[in-house]
């Protein structure tokens, strides 16, 4: 059992990002900036009613 358990953490498992980290950071600020456009374009709407 133990030499099952050492083989397990030897195991080294490399998983690789599709896009560039950056690219993360890139999609996250136009999200956050569509979101703030958004919610700007309805700051009067409950002022009208």
């Amino acid at each position: 059992m133990s030499a099952l358990v050492l083989a397990a953490a030897n195991a080294e498992v490399v998983n690789e990002l599709p896009i560039a980290p950056s690219g993360y950071g890139i999609i996250a600020f136009t999200v956050l900036i569509a979101s703030l456009i958004v919610t700007y374009a309805f700051r009067s709407v409950g002022t009208r009613h």
